[in-house]
């Protein structure tokens, strides 16, 4: 049975994409079935791979009820890493989506159809707390917090706990917290080390050994739509990705 895990912070900038697609990529290249879901209309996900949804189903056709997933899953240039892409055009899902009964599940019903063709399926969930975030999190298992090492890092957390909680309540009772990731650190400064030592303690047991340094190839990757591991193995940010892939697998296969 595969795991589904979303990618969630309604906070921008602070590496969700990025940790989903090096964090699915590092987990594929290390032998296991990954397919990565791209819930953000941005479809920075789906480009930070160098694809694109034109020209084929996408999300959007499979949330609106147009195919199938296995119809818009896309097979990457990866080994073991499969895309589900999105584009602008998923942004009119939420108003498409309103009026339908189990409006939050579209996406858990869509992905029970695969699962099981994967071990683990990650999904970059938009920067919001809107409707295509909540099928992110009825769909998941666990929720992956990234948390960038800034002054206000925990700021908008607390929302974002209230959420979990409700959709635990209300919609996906075995709904769990995977991980919090801490990225963007500096370790030249005290504050970053103050911000790592203030999440653990909020968090406590939660946080993921491996932090994500701030890393220029980091920002370079998606451009050149490659994961770090590929676009630049030697550097820190693809060094951090694989210790981080090595720690969730650990702590989900024992």
């Amino acid at each position: 049975m595969s795991k589904i895990i979303a990618t969630a912070n309604q906070k921008g900038g602070v590496g969700k994409t990025t940790t989903a697609v090096n964090l699915a990529a590092c987990v594929a290249d290390l032998g296991r079935r990954v397919l990565l879901v791209d819930m953000d209309p941005q479809g920075n996900a789906t480009s930070g791979l160098g694809m694109s949804a034109k020209g084929g189903n996408e999300l959007y056709s499979v949330m609106t009820g147009l195919c199938k997933a296995s119809e818009a899953v896309r097979v990457t240039r990866f080994k073991h890493l499969s895309l589900l892409p999105s584009s602008v055009d998923l942004s009119g899902c939420e108003v498409e989506l309103v009026g339908e009964a189990q409006r939050e599940s579209v996406l858990k019903n869509a992905l029970g159809e695969i699962r099981d063709e994967y071990d683990y399926i990650f999904i970059d969930s938009p920067p919001s707390l809107g409707l295509l975030t909540l099928n992110a999190l009825t769909a998941a298992d666990s929720v992956l917090v990234p948390i960038q090492c800034e002054y206000y890092a925990l700021e908008g957390v607390g929302q974002l706990i209230n959420t979990l909680q409700l959709v635990k309540k209300r919609l996906n009772p075995p709904l769990e917290v995977e991980g919090v990731v801490l990225t963007m650190l500096d370790g030249r400064t005290n504050l970053g080390l103050q911000v790592v030592s203030e999440v653990k303690r909020y968090f406590k047991g939660k946080v993921f050994s491996t932090v994500v340094p701030r890393n220029v190839r980091l920002s370079e990757a998606p451009s050149h739509g490659l994961p770090i591991h590929i676009y630049d193995p030697n550097c820190t940010g693809a060094d951090a990705y694989r210790k981080l892939a090595g720690e969730f697998i650990k702590r989900n296969e024992g």
